[in-house]
């Protein structure tokens, strides 16, 4: 349970959730991630056998991801500790957890919302709305995108390898889930009014925003690459057109006026489409967006060396246009000429100049970016259990017992770093 000044509620939650431990015969513990609470909640918690994990960085989902990472069990069951969700029932989540499923969603719509427990907006457009678009945008089959309460295996919580320390924690469970295709259900649950007399840490608008914005950034193909590429075929196809001969609508005449917003969109559409392969990649090197959902075609064919050949190219014609131009000025004394007739070479000349300094560039940005670095916390745990194994000298080295290496003065100055290791309380049979 995430825990931030939730002494008027938290003593009820640990009591569900004691009671149902105590009558369903599961061996399991109750793990609080304190977020700095100050009204005595972590007292609270000890004081019914919870063990309270204080979680330094601020936010809902930093309180989550402390809580299971310091957790024993095999299964995970979260939920908020605002006595909203009864955690006195916690078959169905369990049942699916052993059956095989990685994440059990609670479903609050099919469970029952009582009356007072959900705002009417909340209700009827926010839930609804951000659901659907889970479904369009990720193929997400759950039908309550953000329910505070679900269970997750805590192998399927490694792997997923979630980033996020605010509300979008929630969000993206659901999305790694769907992204990297685990198995996934719902089961019903139900939703009572929140118990505390003060405001809730929710904010409708602000956190939906959050979630609406986290799952845009979450999917550049819905946000770049089709809208871009969008623009890119109607650019193409209105001004490929338009360079050999007016377009008349009726008694409307599209000209070379229609020409120059036809080469902004295509120019616009093929930027919209770097960033997406941008997005993409920065997602993936930061763990956002799982290394098994990278497309092969990116990683086989966009390089370095083809998009400098490609933007080589695109600017190379773009300056053989540019001459051409220049060379039938010459031949009007550079003198005046048809406006319609110079502008279908000068304009399609500077949009290749100007797409292929784009390729070029993104090229060179994209290769920052997939640069093959050892993660440096990855370093910092790879040194500590060095010190564990025997150093491999060769045959007939002699060391001097107690001297200390140059690796082994690095070694300890990387590791004063705090980290978070799991708490060494119940032995590895405990269910969750």
């Amino acid at each position: 349970m995430p825990c931030l000044n939730e002494a008027e509620t938290l003593a009820a939650c640990i009591r569900k959730a004691r009671t149902y431990l105590d009558t369903s015969g599961v061996e399991g513990e109750i793990v609080i991630g304190d977020n700095g609470s100050v009204d005595g909640s972590q007292e609270i918690a000890r004081s019914l056998g919870a063990r309270v994990v204080h979680v330094p960085i601020r936010g809902y989902g930093a309180a989550l991801y402390g809580a299971i990472t310091a957790s024993n069990g095999l299964y995970c069951i979260m939920g908020d500790s605002d006595n909203s969700y009864d955690f006195g029932n916690l078959n169905g989540f369990l049942r699916k957890l052993r059956d095989g499923y990685d994440l059990v969603m609670g479903n609050r719509f099919t469970g029952g919302i009582e009356k007072g427990a959900m705002p009417w907006k909340n209700r009827y457009i926010g839930n609804p709305l951000l659901s659907n678009i889970g479904k369009i945008l990720f193929g997400a089959k759950v039908g309550d995108f953000h329910c505070g309460i679900r269970g997750i295996s805590k192998q399927a919580f490694h792997r997923m390898d979630l980033r996020t320390t605010g509300m979008e924690f929630a969000s993206e469970m659901v999305i790694k889930a769907t992204v990297m295709k685990m198995k996934m259900t719902e089961v019903p649950t139900t939703l009572s009014p929140d118990g505390r007399s003060r405001p809730p840490h929710l904010r409708p608008y602000r956190d939906g925003w959050r979630h609406l914005r986290f799952m845009l950034l979450f999917s550049p193909d819905w946000l770049f690459l089709y809208p871009g590429l969008s623009m890119m075929l109607l650019g193409l196809v209105v001004g490929g057109i338009l360079l050999s001969r007016p377009i008349y609508l009726n008694s409307v005449r599209l000209g070379l006026d229609t020409l120059i917003y036809c080469s902004t969109m295509l120019i616009a559409g093929v930027q919209a489409v770097l960033f997406s392969l941008l997005a993409r990649t920065y997602a993936i090197q930061e763990g956002l967006y799982p290394k098994s959902a990278r497309p092969g075609i990116y990683s086989r064919h966009i390089t370095l060396e083809s998009g400098l050949l490609t933007g080589a190219t695109l600017m190379l014609a773009g300056i053989s246009a540019a001459v051409y131009a220049f060379w039938q000025w010459k031949e009007h004394a550079f003198g005046a000429m048809v406006a319609e007739r110079i502008a279908r070479i000068v304009i399609p000349s500077s949009v290749a100049i100007s797409l292929g300094l784009e390729v070029i560039l993104f090229s060179f940005l994209l290769s920052v970016f997939t640069l093959s670095v050892r993660p440096y916390l990855a370093m910092v745990e790879e040194i500590e259990q060095s010190r564990f194994r025997e150093p491999a000298y060769p045959k007939g080295t002699v060391t001097q017992k107690g001297a200390v290496t140059p690796a082994a003065t690095m070694s300890r100055d990387l590791l004063r770093l705090e980290t978070l290791t799991p708490h060494s309380g119940p032995p590895p049979n405990v269910e969750f």
